[in-house]
């Protein structure tokens, strides 16, 4: 495994920021790091990469004890933090002429890495004349400067124009071939375009660790429906296949039933045979993004 994390848990004073965090990742895998506000993602990272130390547990980064053997560990690893760290006064090249010394490797990486990430254009700059989003690319450009087998990545699309988001997701997805790649965002369609994997975290736990597909294919359909006339809940519940059922507004229902067939037309039966009128119907299936407030709003 590129990454093995084991019951970490990490505490500031009495307030639980991880708490006994366990979970894998292998080489090829692009994992979406998600959560909302204050889960503990960014204190996850920084424990990975060896820049804080958790209460309890253990990492592994290609087998090195990152707790043991930081240095070592972090040669392998790739790392865009939350607020990305750079010296604004250098020009581009001179920055990550300085990034390759700092890690011994051959300086032509840098003009392949700076293609890589879209900076040609502005490689002659000084960094705090580009945009946030360019600046962003000369931070990635920093993370894979040295081949990393393991990228963390913490936010890396802040501050990217549409057209940026697309060229960046693309690095990523091409950068996942033969790497490890964990990132966060609160991007769900970055998520659903790039990564194989979603490990979900609320209040510094794992509520969810799936591939994307798993959490694509879930049965549950949710529908909203209007009736001309008040039904009684004990009427809607005979419907076959509802598990939910929530009055939402005047004679308006949000249904949530677990079933692969589509149950609008079974909604138009029932209300045939009980003597009501459907005004109005639409299918609001679940996506990422709503299953996502779904549990972490829980």
């Amino acid at each position: 495994m590129s990454i093995k994390v084991l019951s970490i848990s990490k505490l500031y004073n009495q307030q639980k920021a991880l708490n006994e965090i366990s979970f894998s990742a292998k080489k090829g895998e692009i994992i979406g790091f998600l959560g909302p506000n204050g889960a503990g993602k960014s204190t996850m990272m920084k424990i990975l990469t060896g820049f804080i130390k958790p209460s309890l547990g253990e990492v592994f980064v290609n087998d090195i004890n990152v707790l043991q053997k930081p240095l070592e560990a972090q040669k392998t690893i790739g790392y865009l933090p939350e607020h990305n760290p750079l010296y604004k006064d250098m020009y581009v090249r001179e920055y990550l002429q300085f990034q390759a010394s700092l890690y011994k490797v051959d300086k032509s990486n840098i003009e392949t890495c700076i293609e890589k990430v879209g900076l040609l254009a502005e490689a002659y700059k000084k960094i705090h004349q580009l945009s946030k989003g360019y600046q962003q690319r000369v931070g990635l450009a920093a993370a894979i400067l040295h081949n990393p087998s393991v990228l963390i990545l913490d936010e890396p699309t802040t501050g990217l124009d549409p057209n940026q988001l697309v060229e960046i997701r693309a690095l990523i997805k091409e950068l996942g071939k033969d790497k490890t790649v964990l990132f966060s965002t609160h991007i769900m369609q970055e998520v659903e375009a790039v990564c194989d994997r979603v490990i979900i975290i609320k209040k510094g736990e794992i509520i969810t660790d799936k591939l994307l597909s798993e959490l694509q294919q879930n049965k549950q359909q949710t529908i909203k429906v209007i009736f001309n006339s008040a039904i009684e809940e004990s009427q809607i519940k005979t419907l076959e296949n509802l598990v939910l059922s929530k009055i939402i507004g005047n004679n308006t229902w949000q249904l949530t039933f677990n079933a692969e067939e589509d149950m609008r037309s079974k909604i138009f039966d029932f209300a045939q045979e009980n003597g009501f009128k459907v005004l109005e119907l639409s299918s609001e299936n679940k996506t990422l993004e709503s299953l996502f407030r779904e549990l972490t709003l829980q």
